[in-house]
């Protein structure tokens, strides 16, 4: 994806998508992991997922739809998606899965990971797609 070079009008608006996106991490992330109270890393699972079916909605209506200008689409992609999935966080709780021994947890959670945010982000482009016919009347 393009940036629009160093545009500094671009750059500020990837940053502020992207404080917006921790934060939506931080409180979507925790309130799923406080209900669901188990030694499971879910409420990571469950962003990384939600997070993939948003960028995949995003880009895919983005480029599809006059009126989302391109430093708009950077701010919410780059910026809102890059700050609210959690992959770093999805790599560390994987190995120490790994390192506490417990190799099946590690394997369903790559395993569901992977195949879940690449069926959101398939789901998100099915999701633009409706909506962009929506949008044109058919």
């Amino acid at each position: 994806m393009s940036l629009l070079g160093n545009d500094p009008k671009v750059l500020a608006m990837i940053a502020f998508g992207s404080a917006l996106g921790g934060v939506a991490r931080v409180l979507v992330g925790g309130a799923i992991q406080t209900r669901a109270g188990t030694g499971f890393p879910i409420g990571t699972l469950l962003v990384n997922v939600s997070g993939s079916l948003l960028i995949g909605f995003l880009l895919r209506y983005a480029t599809g739809a006059t009126g989302v200008s391109p430093e708009v689409r950077a701010m919410l992609t780059a910026g809102f998606c890059g700050g609210y999935t959690t992959f770093s966080t999805f790599s560390y709780e994987t190995l120490s899965l790994v390192e506490d021994g417990d190799y099946g947890r590690a394997a369903l959670y790559v395993s569901a990971s992977v195949v879940l945010a690449l069926a959101a982000t398939f789901g998100g482009f099915a999701l633009a797609r409706l909506a962009l016919a929506a949008r044109a009347g058919g």
